[in-house]
Parts: structure tokens; C-alpha cells; sequence
């Protein structure tokens, strides 16, 4: 499988390699590294609808870090050969079991003598939780950024959240896909995916449609530590949100620092703000990595 080199900054290497999934769906893996071999690797999950590259620069601040990072590309997104439509869905269980599988060991070929992380941004969190708790031998651990879960009770305007859950789902049937890009909230999703989405939102719980296994009992078991970097000024993830999904993983040792505008010369600690300045998110968790 052939690396693609592309430009970074100097004290880091990057190259794009292909991931084919267990079903044939094809997407490109960016590998990050420092100039050094890598002690620790972090296998990144974006936020819904969020291409990859975008997370080029959060990539290259942990390089300097000397992190290495492989930024996952969702189904249906940027790179991947797949698009969501009326002939094609897929849900949680083919990214979780066959893309994310696919990509850590791709990751781990490449850095085999590093201690495998695994984080995520937003939707990227619950994922990775929910990864792990599947596959605890492949995570030391896990780092989330602006994450929590999508339960409708831990928002303020709860009434709207419950209604946006319950029509998501039918809307996305009808149309074959969800909308993400014409409603503003990701992008065009698969229905299935959106249907997963829902239910944990509607019920607090996480179920995988096609699994066959309960997800809840495997994320109390978790014992590999969590880092949350909360931003302040996120009302996309309240703090009970990220209090709700902590609370899964009873047994995890868990760490919530939470960044604000200060650390973000000046700007709002929002969802996407500490994107455009990933050095203040990149420093402590690096740290917390190595400790």
C-alpha cells in the first residue's frame, strides 16, 4: 500500500495512505510523525461531517509534541468512496467494526513500537469510547474534545433537542439520507447512522443496531483512562453532556480540564473555535499522554 506524501511543517512527516474496509469501502488515512520515532501514537475520529484534513493543524501541534497521528476519515465524508444514499447506508456498527478497525491497524503497522491512543472530536468522543470498550486491548486510552453524549435530558432546551432526535430519524428514511449539509448540522449522513445517533439521543443509552452485543455493559467495564478538554463557551456540549458520558465509564480514571478564552487569545472556547489554535489543547494532552 503506496504513502502519499504531502507538505507539513518541518518537525513533522505526514502521508496519506488507502484503507479498504472489511465490505470493500475505501478511504484515505493521514499519518502524522514527528521527525523522531514516536513513545506514543493517537488515532483521531473527527466530528460528524467533518473531513479529515480539516484536522491537519490539530495533527501537526501534537507532532511537535512529538505524538504521532492517524486522522480517520468517516464513511461518507471528504476522502471516502462512498457516499449515503437511498441504495447505500450503513450505521455504527460498519464504522466502528469494520472503518475504525480498519484504520488502527493501518495505524499500528506503521508505529508499532508506540503506545496506541485513541480520541475524538464531538461525535469523534463517543466513538472512540464506544471503540474501546469493544476493543480495550487496542486503546491505552482516550482523549475527547468538546464530547458528551447526546442525551436530550442534559441540554437547557431540552424540548428542542427531544424533537430534532425524533423527527431525524423518519426524515432521513424519507429522503434516503439525513441532510446534513442543506439542515447546517454535518453532513449528508447515512440513515443509519443518523437512526443510531437519535436513539442515544432519545434515551441516553447506546445501542448498535447489527452488533449483537450491548455496548453499555462493555463501557462500565472500561478501566483505560479518559482526558475531556471542555471548552467553556460550547453549548453544543454542556457540561452535563459530558458529565453523562463519563458516567459510563465508572471505572476509568478520568481527568476534565476545561479550556477557555484565555487559552485561546481571547476568542470563544466554542465547538470549533480551539481548531483554528490546537497548541493550547495540544500541550496538555500530550502531557497527560506521557504522564
Amino acid at each position: 500500500m503506496s504513502a502519499l506524501p504531502i507538505p507539513l511543517a518541518t518537525h513533522a512527516r505526514s502521508s496519506i495512505v488507502t484503507v479498504n474496509s472489511g465490505d470493500g469501502a475505501r478511504s484515505e488515512l493521514i499519518l502524522t510523525r514527528p521527525i523522531d520515532d514516536p513513545l506514543h501514537s493517537l488515532y483521531w475520529l473527527p466530528a460528524m461531517g467533518v473531513p479529515a484534513r480539516h484536522y491537519l493543524p490539530w495533527a501537526q501541534a501534537l507532532a511537535a509534541h512529538d505524538i504521532a497521528v492517524a486522522l480517520h476519515e468517516w464513511r461518507g465524508i471528504g476522502s471516502s468512496d462512498r457516499r449515503a444514499g437511498r441504495h447505500l447506508d450503513w450505521g455504527y456498527h460498519q464504522l466502528l467494526e469494520m472503518d475504525i478497525r480498519a484504520g488502527v491497524t493501518e495505524a499500528r503497522a506503521h508505529w508499532p513500537q508506540a503506545t496506541s491512543w485513541m480520541g475524538g472530536h464531538s461525535l469523534g468522543g463517543q466513538l472512540a469510547c464506544l471503540y474501546a470498550s469493544l476493543h480495550p486491548c487496542d486503546v491505552a486510552g482516550m482523549a475527547l474534545v468538546a464530547s458528551g453524549a447526546p442525551y436530550w435530558r442534559c441540554f437547557s432546551y431540552r424540548p428542542v433537542m427531544f424533537a430534532a432526535y425524533a423527527l431525524a430519524t423518519p426524515l432521513a428514511r424519507l429522503l434516503g439520507h439525513f441532510p446534513g449539509r442543506a439542515i447546517g448540522f454535518g453532513g449528508n449522513e447515512a440513515r443509519s447512522v443518523i437512526a443510531d445517533w437519535a436513539r442515544s439521543g432519545r434515551t441516553g443509552r447506546y445501542s448498535v443496531a447489527g452488533l449483537g452485543a450491548d455496548v453499555e455493559p462493555k463501557l462500565a467495564a472500561l478501566r483505560q483512562p479518559v482526558l475531556a478538554l471542555r471548552l467553556r463557551d460550547d453549548w453544543m456540549v454542556p457540561p452535563s453532556s459530558l458529565a453523562w458520558l463519563l458516567g459510563k465509564m465508572p471505572k476509568a480514571p478520568q481527568r476534565i480540564d476545561t479550556v477557555g478564552p484565555e487559552q485561546l487569545s481571547g476568542q470563544a472556547a466554542d465547538h470549533f473555535s480551539w481548531m483554528k489554535q490546537p497548541n493550547a489543547l495540544a500541550a496538555p494532552l500530550a502531557n497527560w499522554m506521557r504522564s
